[in-house]
């Protein structure tokens, strides 16, 4: 083997996994970044640590590679915690490459970083001179075997000495448990024997590339279908009713409820997902195919532990030919063809609002005939979260990087945009939608943007306060003073920066967008769009309503 030092060691065998580090150069990580370089891995700088894992998050929603995120120890690494919760809590592989602690010992500014990684849920793999290739291989195949975030920690006094020679194992294919004990046997008659049946999909089926045996299941039973949001568009087609939860409409939702079996492929069925209990009707049966051990959620009746696609495709040979295409029933996707036109779908907003500002959702519309059709949508956490899902069109579900929402968390939206924005490689335009508070909080790293996307336009519904915050407390008369912000020209900001901008107080000044778009698309546009707060969405009135029932039920 080459000679190489122990943080060089960690990144060449890096580099058989990933192209990609995101970070911020210090003391902690500065011979890797110097070993990534020679070895040619694209490095992009973020101006906050915190920038480093989520948009190397990002980076592997949008594009379903690998990559890594890389800070100094101490602050540094204590900096990029809330994006690192968020990776495990969304269960998203990614690798934190950071400086640590000499091996000789702890000085007096250390912090045990293993110790916080393990309270929120990150594995840490620290390297030595002896093992450091076959640890980062280590912790490399954990993170995708185990679908999470790891830390790879590199000892401050070992950095930048020379790496002793190791045989690498070859790493093992990872083995898919599809054997299911005759569990789909009895899948295949409930789907059989279903005269209303709805096939729900959720990441996990995107993930597994189940979307054509599920979509062909489907029409063999003349299901309906939907998707979570992060499933969104995966069984588009005949009988498709969009999003499963809050963010979808009532119509699709009604005609959900009404379902007597529900095929549940890849999704957790979270809280949101199920209208906090009442997406589905109290009489359907509920099957759950998952790559978990175990039903994620009370409501499932029928569970088979499976990789979706294998367990879909052996659905397919076990129905038999009275659910053949041909004689597949129409009844319930015809009732449902009549009611999705008939019914109501999401409201369109209003033209005037009592403080003068725009109405997100005439604005989300507006915005969706403007953008370019080949996008890519980062979302960050906020009041405003649900606009794009509801009201954009998202072409695939890569195409929507929700972010923040596994941990609640705002403010992780810019910097999830920069590693969106280096994994988007075929001429689609980046579009990241924020909120004034988050964009705020992640501010720095707009500049991280404008450097690295070739085609981006940020959306920032600017409302001059923490939106969710006014209609949750607000409401209730606890005091709006902190929950308020001094209203900001991001418009400004962004010009200075180098991007191109506009205000948008009405939709009228969306030609400068417009203006942008037809010239090319080129660079960042930043639309700072000031809409009202006195519109609160549906899916957050739809959480308030549940948590209300959820203290009754308490006090009762």
């Amino acid at each position: 083997m080459t000679t190489l030092t122990v943080s060089g060691r960690v990144a060449q065998v890096l580099s058989s996994y990933l192209t990609d580090v995101f970070g911020v150069m210090g003391n902690g990580n500065v011979y890797f970044l110097d070993a990534a370089e020679q070895l040619g891995l694209r490095f992009s700088a973020v101006r906050h640590e915190g920038a480093a894992i989520a948009a190397a998050d990002a980076y592997y929603r949008t594009s379903g590679r690998l990559a890594a995120g890389t800070t100094t120890y101490g602050p540094g690494y204590t900096n990029a915690l809330t994006a690192l919760a968020e990776s495990v809590q969304a269960q998203i592989p990614v690798v934190l490459v950071t400086g640590d602690a000499p091996s000789s010992g702890a000085r007096p500014q250390d912090v045990d970083q293993a110790a916080i990684a393990a309270g929120l849920g990150a594995a840490t793999f620290t390297v030595t001179r002896d093992a450091a290739g076959s640890i980062t291989q280590q912790a490399v195949e954990y993170a995708l075997t185990k679908r999470t975030a790891v830390v790879i920690a590199i000892p401050y006094d070992l950095a930048s000495l020379e790496a002793e020679d190791e045989e690498l194992p070859v790493p093992l294919a990872p083995v898919v448990s599809d054997d299911v004990d005759g569990g789909l046997g009895q899948v295949a008659r409930l789907l059989a024997g279903a005269k209303r049946p709805l096939i729900l999909a959720g990441r996990g089926a995107h993930l597994a590339g189940a979307g054509p045996e599920l979509r062909e299941l489907a029409d063999r039973l003349g299901a309906l279908t939907a998707g979570t949001a992060l499933a969104l568009n995966l069984l588009k087609g005949e009988g498709y009713l969009g999003v499963a939860g809050g963010f979808g409409t009532d119509t699709a939702a009604g005609l959900m409820g009404e379902a007597d079996v529900v095929l549940v492929a890849g999704a957790s069925l979270s809280p949101f997902t199920m209208r906090f209990g009442h997406l589905l009707g109290p009489d359907s049966t509920v099957i759950q195919i998952d790559a978990a051990l175990q039903p994620t959620h009370p409501r499932v009746d029928t569970f088979v532990s499976a990789d979706v696609k294998s367990a879909a495709s052996r659905l397919l040979a076990l129905l038999d030919d009275s659910t053949s295409a041909d004689a597949r029933p129409e009844a319930w996707r015809a009732e449902a063809r009549r009611r999705l036109a008939s019914g109501p779908g999401h409201a369109p907003g209003s033209d005037e609002t009592l403080d003068g500002r725009l109405d997100p959702r005439s604005l989300a519309t507006a915005l969706d005939a403007v953008l370019p059709a080949r996008r890519t949508v980062v979302q960050d956490g906020g009041h405003f979260v649900g606009w794009g899902p509801m009201y954009w069109h998202i072409p695939r579900p890569q195409d929507l990087v929700m972010v923040g929402t596994a941990f609640q968390a705002i403010g992780l939206g810019l910097a999830s945009a920069v590693g969106a924005a280096r994994a988007v490689e075929d001429g689609r335009t980046l579009v990241l939608a924020s909120g004034d508070g988050g964009f705020l909080m992640g501010l720095s790293d707009l500049e991280s943007l404008i450097g690295a996307a070739s085609s981006a336009v940020v959306v920032i519904y600017n409302d001059a306060a923490y939106g969710a915050e006014i209609h949750q407390y607000g409401s209730q008369g606890l005091t709006e003073k902190p929950m308020l912000i001094p209203e900001v020209d991001f418009s400004g900001i962004a010009r200075a920066l180098g991007a191109e901008s506009a205000i948008i107080r009405s939709l009228s000044d969306l030609s400068a967008l417009t203006e942008w778009i037809d010239a090319g698309a080129t660079g960042t546009f930043v639309a700072d769009c000031r809409i009202t707060s006195s519109v609160r969405a549906p899916w957050l009135s739809e959480w308030m309503a549940a948590k209300q029932e959820a203290k009754a039920a308490v006090a009762g």
